[in-house]
């Protein structure tokens, strides 16, 4: 498995009615290797997974393994802030046959020491033989994973990665210096996909690639193959569309605009409702100025 580039974390589409919207997902996931994504990670945080039931949660999984048809590596997330619940679910994942990788998120709300973190991620590797991909998040979990923390999970055979979100650029710096090379150092926010890239890092697990799969890719193997100038250009075009995709709470912005392109409805689960009235106008701006909407579906 080459895992490098870019990497959607993808949404789920959900129905009027709350069901996860199967039809949608399948078209999401064909558009995204269409458009030539490097690979896919299902049922992470964009995905709404905390309000998927266990069984929707692998049908997801399952849906975008059918339609990707082994063309682009697939990530599943699994995370839980239960390390028994977390090891049962990576378990589960790791025997879904199209599963390459799993995602783990740092466990949320117990706010664990960085032994207790170390811990907590080395007993899933140990019970999986899949590589796992970290996540560090502390924005969503309240709890910051530290480079020295990652140079010492590095040493575990099958953990292959970090999605790195922590947004502190300084930390970055510190952990691809503080882990060996063979380490795979993603950024967990578009905005500094270049910077994170430029100091070491191999990619984006990215939010807007829901939105410009073909062009988040663009951007990033371009700044793998140090071709800066292209690179840069496409950052200039896109940033006020990955910056307005956390104008509030994610996967809301993304959804609303994915619905503007007609890609999606806009149905969400709660705790995530639509966004508001000036959020959606700066949303429809942005997009249209982007070439994202039609003239008509922009108004």
């Amino acid at each position: 498995m080459n895992l490098r580039g870019c990497g959607t974390a993808l949404v789920t589409p959900f129905k009027a009615d709350g069901a996860v919207d199967e039809a949608a997902m399948r078209a999401l996931v064909a558009w995204q290797v269409e458009s030539k994504i490097d690979f896919l990670v299902p049922c992470g945080t964009t995905g709404e997974t905390p309000t998927l039931s266990r069984e929707e949660w692998l049908r997801v999984i399952e849906i975008t393994i059918g339609v990707a048809a082994g063309r682009v590596p697939i990530v599943a997330g699994a995370t839980s802030n239960s390390t028994a619940d977390a090891i049962e679910k990576a378990k589960t994942v790791a025997a879904i046959k199209g599963v390459d990788a799993i995602l783990t998120a740092s466990p949320y709300y117990n706010k664990p020491t960085q032994e207790g973190q170390y811990q907590h991620f080395k007993a899933i590797a140990d019970a999986v033989d899949k590589p796992l991909v970290l996540y560090n998040v502390p924005g969503r979990t309240g709890a910051n994973l530290e480079p020295a923390t990652l140079a010492r999970l590095a040493r575990v055979p099958n953990i292959l990665a970090v999605k790195e979100a922590s947004g502190i650029i300084s930390q970055m710096a510190d952990l691809i210096n503080a882990v060996p090379e063979s380490f795979l150092v993603f950024s967990g926010d578009d905005a500094v996909t270049l910077p994170l890239i430029s100091l070491g890092g191999v990619g984006i697990i990215s939010v807007v690639s829901n939105q410009i799969p073909r062009e988040m890719t663009e951007l990033t193997q371009a700044a793998l193959n140090n071709d800066w100038t292209t690179a840069r250009k496409l950052q200039r075009k896109y940033l006020p569309l990955m910056q307005a995709n956390f104008i509030e709470s994610n996967p809301m912005p993304v959804k609303a605009v994915l619905a503007m392109m007609g890609r999606i409805e806009e149905n969400y689960r709660l705790p995530m409702v639509r966004v508001k009235p000036e959020s959606r106008a700066k949303l429809e701006k942005i997009a249209a100025e982007a070439g994202l909407l039609t003239p008509v579906a922009a108004r």
